[in-house]
């Protein structure tokens, strides 16, 4: 079908909607596929298989069938262009499709037998989806309509039923985790113009955005230290001003997430920024009030009430920076260790917030802006604000160098980024990256073994990864503790003890021998938690049969949670 019909029923210039460009083709095998909700004329659900270089897209008026045998009815409609499985806002009214659209699921699909071109065109594609939302198997299977009309399509539940959505999931977006009333009123992802040229709005943005990034110190894009400008909406030369900018209210904003890879790229445009040893952080200010919250939306002021009054400083009315608060050690090496200390035994180190994003400022969104053009911005405010906040720059390109000079220094990696990225809430998309000089990552905690000798309260903590939501063994760690903090530790363990093993492969053996000597005698012996702690650990390797060599307890995260924990390496 291609993208002549989509565009034919899109005005350019009164929509944000993607209008699409040449994609490199994908390999054979799993591809995405997004489901959007749809507040149009008829509340409805768009099913989008990316296929052939665009989106296969089915219109479901009652949404994907949760029985086995149940069927609903899917229209086909136009192909819509790659970039539209982002797509989450408002279509403006008197546009086709005019209404709200939530990024409602996405994730990846398979066709049985590996060739979804002849499956559609043979009129029936049997789908395993994998997605946040629906896990399973779908067919969508052709149907001769009214008047032979050959859009017409079934979508059945094949093999085995699935548990239909809650209430609560049913309205909240995968990607934003916004309900539709929120992104109706937000209207981030909406931006009209008037612009009467050849050239979609969209181009012409993008262009203009390139001439800021090239100079770096254009007041029109980052205007003074505390007042931006507002520039006229549509002008056609010089660089964009805040103006031509979406708008959008200040709000938390899913943190977009770095891809963890074993080498620097080979190719690609890259910046390169020190990794922090941190609480990943959303700060949100709307006038004098500020808010701070972790990665899953804890609020964070009363841990951190410095960086509340250092945030209030920012010279701006109202912005949402995305950072990282750290503790320093002696040598200016940002220590989590520290930082747990500080809170847990009342240590007085001092904190510091390192930002390196900013995703909102004075009403308008700038997470559709290059990764440059944000920073640019951001330093000019991190400059105005002053300590405890800093502005996390840039350390260089040369990403194998510079892991050798990190490394020498004993800090834990690099973050790699590609310069020209647009912000992506909550998605791990690659283009942001981590390069780490040390194994360490989260595991959760299931349980821990009885003290021995001279030690109180227990000797080692039992953690494990999530893998298919089930609790998988990764080792035990009897090392890294304080005395203060095995005490706070077996106080919080007590709190949430349980009778049974959370784990699910204990006891089991390898290679004739019980996992880590934990034999079903042993068992007995051990204290079970529920898994709702998580801890940063560090670790040599992993050994062959997939556990931890020489781990070191960090400390506690309160920061993600346990179900989001997997392994990394």
């Amino acid at each position: 079908m291609g993208l002549a019909e989509y565009k034919r029923k899109r005005d350019f210039k009164k929509t944000a909607e993607p209008a699409g460009k040449p994609l490199p083709k994908k390999v054979k095998g799993a591809s995405r596929f997004v489901i959007q909700k749809h507040a149009a004329r008829r509340l409805h659900y768009d099913f989008r298989l990316e296929m052939e270089e665009v989106l296969k897209s089915w219109a479901l008026p009652k949404g994907l069938p949760w029985n086995r045998g149940e069927k609903h009815l899917a229209v086909e409609v136009e192909d819509h262009p790659i970039e539209y499985e982002d797509f989450e806002g408002v279509i403006p009214e008197g546009q086709y499709g005019g209404g709200t659209v939530m990024v409602w699921d996405r994730g990846t699909y398979y066709v049985y037998g590996e060739q979804p071109l002849k499956s559609l065109r043979e009129g029936k594609l049997h789908l395993v989806l994998d997605g946040k939302k629906a896990k399973g198997e779908w067919t969508l299977v052709r149907i001769r309509g009214r008047d032979d009309e050959k859009n017409q399509w079934l979508i059945l539940k094949t093999g085995t039923g699935a548990k239909p959505i809650s209430k609560k999931l049913e309205d909240q977006s995968v990607k934003t985790g916004r309900t539709m009333e929120q992104i109706a009123e937000a209207r981030d992802a909406e931006w009209e113009s008037n612009r009467q040229t050849d050239e979609s709005p969209t181009s012409q943005f993008k262009a203009r955005i390139k001439k800021a990034i090239k100079k770096k110190e254009n007041d029109e894009v980052v205007g003074q230290a505390r007042r931006l400008p507002v520039g006229k909406p549509g002008s056609r030369s010089g660089s964009p001003t805040i103006a031509d900018l979406p708008s959008a209210k200040a709000r938390f904003i899913e943190p977009m997430k770095a891809k963890l890879v074993d080498k620097p790229p080979a190719t690609g445009d890259w910046i390169y920024e020190l990794k922090f040893d941190g609480i990943r952080l959303i700060a949100v200010k709307r006038d004098e009030k500020v808010s701070l919250f972790s990665r899953n939306q804890n609020d964070l002021n009363a841990r951190f009430p410095e960086i509340v009054e250092a945030v209030k400083n920012v010279p701006a009315r109202e912005c949402v920076i995305d950072g990282e608060v750290v503790a320093l050690d002696d040598e200016g090496r940002s220590s989590f260790q520290l930082l747990q200390a500080r809170e847990m035994e009342g240590r007085k180190s001092p904190i510091y917030l390192y930002a390196f994003d900013l995703l909102q400022l004075d009403g308008k969104s700038l997470i559709g802006l290059p990764l440059e053009a944000r920073k640019n911005v951001l330093e000019k405010l991190c400059a105005g604000a002053g300590e405890p906040i800093r502005y996390s720059g840039a350390i260089g390109n040369d990403a194998k160098r510079l892991l050798e000079e990190v490394k020498r220094r004993g800090l834990e990696g690099i973050i790699g980024k590609q310069r020209d990225s647009a912000y992506e809430p909550g998605r791990r998309s690659g283009a942001w990256i981590k390069l780490k000089c040390a194994n360490e990552q989260e595991f959760v905690i299931g349980g821990y073994t009885p003290p021995q000798g001279a030690r109180k309260h227990f000797g080692a903590i039992l953690v494990g990864y999530y893998d298919d939501n089930k609790l998988v063994f990764a080792g035990k760690v009897g090392t890294g503790f304080t005395a203060k903090s095995l005490s706070i530790l077996h106080k919080k363990f007590l709190k949430e003890a349980r009778d049974d093993c959370p784990f699910v492969d204990l006891p089991s053996k390898q290679n004739g021998q019980w996992v880590q000597g934990i034999t079903p005698s042993m068992m007995k012996k051990m204290h079970w938690v529920n898994p709702k702690f998580v801890a940063q650990i560090k670790f040599v390797e992993w050994t062959r049969d997939g556990k931890l060599r020489a781990p070191v307890f960090l400390a506690l995260r309160e920061d993600k949670k346990p179900t989001d924990v997997v392994r990394e390496g």
